[in-house]
């Protein structure tokens, strides 16, 4: 990863996405798309992982073969809307480390709270994708990046289904040593701090709260 901000225009992406926007989506719906859009942004985060080769016997030969290099990367979830990626990441990488945040937000100050940290060991020699449906504000996330750094991560990607403008702008500022994924870079936020033209609270839509 080079780029600050890489959006992930993939036709199947953006048609999920559509419907997951769509209000009378219901949730056993939502969830779904969620998983089948994560698995689709899984292959884009991980273009970049370093291969190499270990001698295999096939039915036919030994050959020398490619498998990733290296400790096995870290998903990290920002609790709870998080989970809602981590579950499709994971059908993808089963073997990676899984790490949580737990933030929230004020709702009148619109900073990130903490109330849980854990991560997997040594995470300074594992890629670690940092995982959150919404990168509105960008608090929370540049948050627990600070969290994630302050713990020794070294190589960190931030994963998410939707951006704001603001929120990229936020998290280049905290850390411009991050790359940002996404499946849609929308236009701006509301008063309330909602991305617009967003899709509404991903953890509420993900478990069925208000």
């Amino acid at each position: 990863m080079t780029k600050h901000l890489t959006v992930v225009d993939h036709p199947l992406i953006q048609h999920k996405l559509t419907i997951m926007r769509d209000k009378t989506t219901p949730s056993n719906q939502f969830r779904q798309l969620l998983r089948e859009i994560s698995h689709l942004l899984a292959y884009e985060v991980t273009r970049d992982l370093p291969l190499t080769t270990k001698s295999i016997d096939t039915p036919m030969l030994t050959i020398d073969a490619p498998t990733v290099e290296g400790k096995k990367l870290a998903l990290v979830s920002i609790l709870r809307a998080g989970n809602g990626l981590l579950d499709g990441m994971l059908d993808l990488i089963p073997s990676a480390r899984v790490g949580f945040v737990g933030l929230y937000r004020d709702e009148e100050t619109l900073k990130p709270v903490k109330y849980y940290f854990k991560v997997p060991s040594e995470i300074d020699k594992r890629l670690v994708i940092a995982v959150d449906p919404m990168l509105a504000t960008g608090n929370s996330s540049a948050a627990a990046i600070d969290m994630l750094k302050e713990a020794g991560a070294k190589n960190i990607v931030f994963l998410c289904l939707l951006a704001a403008p603001e929120g990229v702008a936020r998290m280049k500022a905290a850390h411009p040593d991050v790359p940002i994924v996404t499946a849609s870079l929308d236009d701006c936020l509301n008063e309330n701090g909602y991305i617009m033209p967003g899709l509404g609270d991903a953890g509420d839509r993900i478990f069925g709260t208000q």
